[in-house]
């Protein structure tokens, strides 16, 4: 007999020390560390060092890793050019995954496979990701591309590479959660992306680039760009119960809501529900987290025997949103995060490396006869 296990679910290939979700509790820890202290506590250059070396860092190896962060965050004039010569249109995921396959042939250690060069290129890649990402945002726009200051924190920087201005302490502060939050989350769908292509010994800007294409979906990444289209057209709390009870009846799900793990409240989306009500009580206009939490309240009563309660992506739109982040950026923020987890997982893969090839039941004729063409 064999089993199908559509979605892989329920199916381990790996052992792992990176990151440990409770489901059931709706707990996350990463190296054990849970995500509420490194939220309150940390900063996401340690975050980074806690994925990387499953620790966390003395005060000289943390200024050593914010000193190489900031030293890398430049990027080739080429890939700046390749960024000016996409259209305009291009949506910043696919902009992203191109400027990062061309990234390696700038490399000067493309060619070497060694633990050492791979966790080099695994700082240089973290430290590019806000400048690619923050440089064709204004390029698109047709501002002048703002310079990479290494001495400035990841969060601090990349809002002021998006946004032409020196951020606000709360908005520094939200990014700085955000990106700790979104940094890993055990063997997610672009995780084990990365790592089948890093399984066949391709290169660490390959798996990436895998990873990065597969985050653009819907179903993983691209959902906090749903929840505000969805946000935006419901409008007020008013209107939130009929367009949910409206879309239940219809069958239809709702994105921000459910999870492959979670069977609780993603404790990623307790954090930044927080901080959506401080910045939208900073901007003065709570009429968004209104409708959001009056579109939770709704779900929660129609949905409670199921166990569905929002996750991580229903509130960071809001967040993002407010801090003046156009929705389509939102997914590429989360690449600029989730390269720590991707990488932490690919370089521990390799130190035990073994070929992804899994199986699947053929369900087709076993004897059809091959029929000449001029007799078809």
């Amino acid at each position: 007999m064999v089993t199908i296990s559509k979605g892989l679910d329920s199916i381990y290939v790996d052992e792992n020390d990176i990151c440990f979700i409770d489901g059931a509790t709706g707990r996350l820890l990463y190296a054990g560390f849970d995500i509420a202290d490194l939220a309150a506590k940390s900063s996401f250059e340690e975050t980074i060092f806690i994925l990387w070396n499953r620790r966390l860092p003395k005060r000289q190896e943390l200024a050593d890793m914010r000193q190489q962060l900031g030293e890398h965050r430049n990027i080739p004039k080429e890939i700046l050019e390749l960024m000016e010569g996409l259209p305009t249109t291009a949506h910043p995921m696919d902009m992203l995954r191109t400027a990062v396959s061309a990234l390696a042939a700038y490399d000067p250690e493309w060619h070497q496979n060694t633990p050492d060069a791979n966790m080099r290129k695994a700082f240089r890649l973290t430290a590019k990701f806000p400048t690619i990402t923050a440089a064709y945002h204004r390029i698109r726009q047709g501002l002048a591309i703002v310079r990479p200051d290494p001495a400035r924190g990841i969060a601090d920087d990349f809002l002021r590479m998006l946004l032409g201005r020196d951020p606000d302490e709360l908005s520094t502060k939200i990014m700085d959660v955000c990106l700790i939050l979104h940094a890993e989350h055990a063997m997610n769908a672009s995780t084990f992306s990365a790592l089948v292509t890093a399984s066949t010994l391709s290169d660490l800007y390959s798996a990436i680039t895998s990873a990065i294409g597969t985050l653009k979906g819907p179903l993983h990444g691209g959902a906090n760009e749903e929840v505000m289209k969805m946000l935006l057209e419901i409008r007020s709390p008013e209107k939130a119960q009929e367009y949910v009870l409206n879309q239940l009846k219809a069958g239809k799900k709702l994105s921000g809501f459910g999870h492959r793990v979670y069977k609780a409240y993603d404790p990623r989306a307790t954090i930044l529900k927080q901080y959506a009500l401080r910045l939208s009580q900073a901007k003065g206009d709570l009429s968004l987290f209104d409708t959001a939490e009056e579109v939770e309240r709704v779900m929660l009563a129609q949905l409670a025997e199921k166990r569905i309660y929002p996750n991580v992506d229903f509130y960071s739109g809001i967040v993002y949103h407010l801090m003046g982040i156009p929705h389509d950026m939102f997914t590429p923020i989360f690449a600029v995060s989730r390269i720590s987890g991707w990488t932490a997982h690919v370089l521990k893969y390799w130190q035990d490396n073994r070929l992804l090839r899994p199986l699947d039941l053929y369900t087709g004729p076993t004897s059809a006869e091959y029929v000449p063409l001029d007799k078809r």
